[in-house]
């Protein structure tokens, strides 16, 4: 794993977004990293009306497609460093910053605060 997807770029990958058409480095990072976390999210965003995607499709098509390794991290490890992320009120934003603290392993987002606060990121994004 080269890198860990955050939630919104896994999201854009399993979709096929256009916008993904402006980061031809991305292909180089394959396989990319995905956290169960992002799991997590994806299902809040369908229950508050924000995405529509159905569970446990979702798991599952990552869990087959080669591009991508779920990887798992041990939940304790996960909470210790999430704790000392006071930057982000975000409690996936916290966990998957903590993921990749936990790895580390860069994180692969255009989040503002998280490129802002995180220590390890992709260098390509703008």
């Amino acid at each position: 794993m080269k890198v860990l997807l955050d939630t919104h770029f896994l999201l854009w990958v399993v979709l096929g977004t256009p916008r993904l058409d402006a980061f031809e480095w991305f292909e180089r990072y394959r396989p990319w990293g995905v956290s169960p976390i992002s799991f997590l999210e994806v299902k809040f965003l369908a229950e508050v009306g924000r995405l529509e995607v159905r569970h446990p499709e979702f798991t599952e098509t990552i869990g087959k497609d080669p591009r991508f390794v779920v990887d798992e991290v041990p939940l304790l490890g996960l909470i210790d460093r999430a704790l000392g992320l006071d930057w982000t009120r975000d409690p996936f934003d916290r966990l998957l910053a903590a993921h990749s603290l936990a790895r580390r392993t860069p994180l692969c987002t255009l989040d503002r605060t998280i490129r802002e606060h995180h220590p390890l990121l992709v260098a390509e994004l703008p």
